[in-house]
């Protein structure tokens, strides 16, 4: 399974955290895979067949144009066939900011992508259907860069954002509200249209990202993990990784080569 992601050019990146592209290189044996929460909406395009996706307890064939909300809960996918897709994983607000989307919409929720935005994968688009190039995801870049060159993406949400990573999710509402001189109101209303969930929440999938990292740079001592990550306890830690991933994290595959891990891990 080849698994590759790109950073987005210096003036997208207030719009697009990365691209990346997935591809079993000719395997269809059928693989279910677990998506963990990782704090950013996506628009994804399947080259190959379709996945199907299975968030409400039941299994459905998914569309191969898809925009992915915001996610509160782990869920899975399976292939059908052979695997092939191209993603733009956007910044938390950036699709409120170019499409006027109420991300509130979408929360939980991974739909057929609009007819109005079907055109970010336009350099992917013949008469014919689909045709991937060589070096998609820089061409994709070179694409959306020209699209929205000069798009400016400063809101009170997205402030709110920009702070909450950088504190790596180890801020309370109280003190955010004071560093953006707003109302606990303002913030939450904000964050619901833009976003789809409350800043409290946010920070919560962001501290449990925290926790890929730190796994992903060598910390495997658990107290560690739980002092650096902001948690008051043992616990409290694993009560949370299990609401996010169903799983306690000693038993958990940090090193498996899987999407959840590969989405998770910067």
């Amino acid at each position: 399974m080849q698994y590759e992601r790109q950073t987005p050019s210096l003036a997208l990146q207030h719009l697009i955290e990365c691209y990346w592209l997935i591809d079993s290189e000719g395997e269809s044996s059928i693989d279910t895979q677990k998506i963990i929460p990782d704090g950013y909406p996506e628009t994804i395009l399947h080259y190959k067949s379709a996945y199907e996706i299975n968030i409400d307890g039941q299994w459905h064939l998914q569309p191969k144009l898809l925009l992915a909300g915001q996610i509160k809960n782990h869920f899975f996918l399976r292939n059908t066939g052979e695997s092939g897709m191209i993603g733009v994983k956007w910044q938390p607000t950036a699709l409120s900011v170019l499409f006027g989307l109420d991300m509130s919409t979408i929360t939980n929720k991974i739909v057929e992508l609009p007819n109005d935005m079907t055109s970010l994968f336009k350099p992917f688009m013949t008469e014919n259907g689909i045709s991937i190039p060589e070096n998609p995801l820089t061409i994709l870049d070179s694409y959306l860069a020209d699209e929205f060159n000069n798009t400016e993406c400063n809101t009170l949400s997205n402030n709110a954002i920009d702070t909450i990573i950088e504190r790596k999710g180890l801020i309370t509402i109280n003190e955010l509200i004071t560093l953006l001189s707003c109302s606990e109101r303002q913030l939450e209303r904000s964050f619901k249209n833009a976003v789809g969930l409350s800043p409290k929440f946010y920070c919560r999938v962001i501290r449990l990202g925290r926790i890929f990292e730190l796994m992903q740079e060598g910390n495997k001592d658990w107290g560690d993990l739980v002092y650096h990550s902001g948690f008051y306890d043992q616990p409290h830690f694993i009560k949370n990784f299990k609401e996010f991933t169903g799983e306690d994290p000693s038993s958990y595959g940090f090193d498996e080569r899987n999407m959840a891990n590969f989405h998770l891990k910067k």
